[in-house]
């Protein structure tokens, strides 16, 4: 595979060139300029509706982004991708989350063996059990049905499944309650554990090596609650299941292997939803649901796969990303979904895309030298029009936004609903059209006894405007447009690392922190010497343990 430097190619050298001479026109400009511009920044994929005619982006920018993506090479990257091929270079694996959603009858290899027999089969006997428990056949030592089902894991073991649970809140079974741990700090298990019944919990420990130091404190904290309730050992296995490739150390917990479900290596943890870590996900909205979630992802997939890159949503989505990050430097994207049940997209986006494309080590080993993943942040709509809005407005950093907005309710309050779709249509155009100083002047009178003049409070009143935004509809929250909402920003990153010439799947900054959490926990215990610390981390260190002790 040829390995570039992407700001050193021709292509990149060209955006760069047009950027020169049209970063100073506007968003009004480019309308007024193509009265046909919003039918024509505008796309259709896998029921959602993308439109992305509020950018400061004109045509022969948007011509010279798919130029750079087409000399990247992302269409021969993509298809490796979903052929099998083992393109995270670093581990040297595969990397196909798309088959686990893949719901054609085409084989897929991996080593020689086709590897869609083996996901269905596991997902059937995920499948399975999810029912078993809704329909009250499997359950507790007591013989009572299961109400509570608990998910210990950390990362893609609990954002991904967090989210979506969350989001298809409206789909959830009505007698079962979902609860998610992750965190190690003990408040996380303390206040689960306060509200759950022994006799009538699920827990699902969630660990592909069962070996996770945060998932593996709370599963043993949790098992210990339960065996302090009055349980026995033979009861564990009735009341936790695992989510591992670890046999033994699933079974020596005491979880049956039997009702342990695996995956696959090439299955990174923050594309992993779709596999036996949504468990919880199919105990929560059940068969039908769980596998209507994949094949709206799977729909994505294939308009990801086969359409051409300029009418391609995942990659006009990222190749707007690349003109803001890297030309107009804008080091942040806000995700502001107008759904409360969409309130841990963020969240899960914030993962998916800066552990992905958080890099600056190339493909080949050598330092980038371009930017690469912007953070990600955000809060569901009204509520951030009244905190962080301000700074969208009036801030003097450029922001690009995507809105998300399912255009039918999943609840009987229509008069509510409107007003969400009418924010969120007026933030848009607001940010792109902002206010002048004299449309200010005439708004409000100047305060009596005010030390300003009015000319100074139009100031304060002015909105500049050309904030730019992209707006996804969904027909409605459900899990079809969530399945291809997720698969859109995962292909997105995946299109994004091309470009950037990075490897979106593998996450060594992660790995560092575990290694000196360790050894620090090495230098808590009694006896220990601290005195490989740094002086502030060692400072810090003796004074928690003199506080803590």
């Amino acid at each position: 595979m040829t390995i570039h430097t992407p700001d050193s190619g021709q292509q990149w050298s060209a955006l760069a060139a047009h950027f020169a001479t049209v970063k100073d026109k506007t968003i009004a400009q480019n309308f007024a300029s193509d009265t046909n511009r919003a039918e024509k920044y505008s796309l259709q994929a896998a029921g959602l509706f993308l439109d992305c005619s509020k950018n400061l982006l004109d045509d022969l920018a948007r011509e010279k982004l798919i130029d750079l993506a087409r000399a990247s090479g992302v269409e021969a990257r993509r298809d490796a991708m979903f052929a099998g091929e083992r393109i995270n270079v670093t581990e040297n694996r595969s990397v196909l989350h798309t088959a686990l959603r893949d719901m054609s009858d085409t084989r897929i290899d991996v080593d020689g063996a086709d590897i869609l027999g083996p996901i269905r089969d596991v997902r059937r006997r995920a499948l399975s059990f999810a029912e078993r428990v809704r329909n009250e056949d499997w359950r507790g030592v007591s013989g009572k049905s299961i109400t509570d089902v608990v998910n210990i894991g950390i990362g893609g073991s609990d954002l991904g499944p967090r989210m979506v649970c969350e989001a298809l809140k409206h789909f959830s079974h009505e007698r079962i309650t979902t609860h998610f741990v992750a965190n190690i700090d003990g408040d996380a298990l303390a206040d689960v554990l306060a509200t759950i019944d022994h006799e009538r919990t699920l827990f699902i420990i969630a660990s592909k090596t069962f070996t996770t130091i945060e998932t593996l404190t709370n599963a043993r904290s949790a098992r210990a609650w339960f065996l302090a309730k009055g349980a026995s050992e033979a009861d564990v296995a009735k009341h936790f299941v695992a989510v591992s490739t670890n046999t033994e150390a699933v079974r020596a917990f005491g979880i049956d292997p039997a009702n342990m479900f695996g995956f696959w290596d090439w299955v990174g943890g923050r594309y992993s939803l779709w596999s036996s870590i949504g468990l919880p996900i199919m105990i929560a909205v059940g068969s039908e649901n769980f596998e209507k979630l994949l094949a709206g992802a799977h729909a994505m997939d294939r308009h990801f796969r086969v359409a051409p890159l300029e009418q391609n949503m995942p990659v006009m989505l990222a190749m707007i990303g690349i003109w803001y990050r890297n030309f107009f430097e804008a080091g942040s994207v806000a995700v502001l979904p107008y759904s409360e049940h969409l309130q841990r997209l963020p969240a899960y986006l914030q993962q998916l895309d800066m552990e992905s494309n958080g890099k600056s080590i190339a493909i080949d080993g050598a330092p980038v030298t371009h930017a690469t993943a912007p953070l990600i942040w955000g809060e569901p709509g009204t509520n951030g029009q009244h905190a962080f809005f301000q700074l969208l407005h009036q801030g003097t950093q450029c922001v690009p936004i995507d809105f998300i907005l399912p255009v039918k309710a999943t609840h009987n309050l229509p008069a509510h609903h409107e007003l969400l779709i009418a924010n969120c249509l007026a933030q848009s155009r607001a940010l792109m059209i902002g206010k002048t100083a004299d449309e200010a002047r005439g708004e409000v009178a100047l305060p009596k006894g005010t030390a300003i003049t009015a000319d100074q409070l139009a100031m304060h009143r002015r909105f500049e405007g050309n904030r730019p935004s992209n707006t996804i509809l969904l027909d409605q929250l459900d899990p079809v447009s969530l399945g291809a909402l997720i698969a859109l920003y995962e292909h997105k990153v995946f299109v994004q690392g091309v470009v950037w010439n990075i490897n979106s799947f593998d996450q060594w900054g992660v790995e560092l922190g575990k290694t000196v959490a360790n050894r620090i926990g090495e230098a808590m215990k009694p006896g220990a010497s601290d005195g490989n610390l740094d002086a502030s981390t060692r400072q810090l260190l003796q004074k928690c343990l003199a506080r803590w002790q």
